[in-house]
């Protein structure tokens, strides 16, 4: 699929940027999947699972009830 949209004038960000930006965001909503997220901004796995922290997007995608859970379980 291929989307397209507008940017506000003078918006100093790459293509590369925003593909990254929005794999992010897919990703932490838990979309896509590392895999699919490196695929659609070209880079290896390995390489987008590292700058996903510079989207503070953790790549364990647990949440407080599934670690509560996993605790009581122990």
């Amino acid at each position: 699929m291929s989307i397209e949209f507008s940017l506000p004038e003078g918006l100093k960000i790459s293509s590369f940027e925003l593909n990254m930006l929005f794999a992010a965001k897919l990703f932490e909503e838990g979309y896509i999947t590392t895999g699919q997220g490196a695929e659609m901004v070209g880079l290896s796995k390995q390489a987008f699972i590292e700058l996903l922290g510079k989207y503070h997007v953790s790549v364990f995608q647990t949440d407080i009830e599934e670690l509560e859970e996993d605790i009581s379980n122990a």
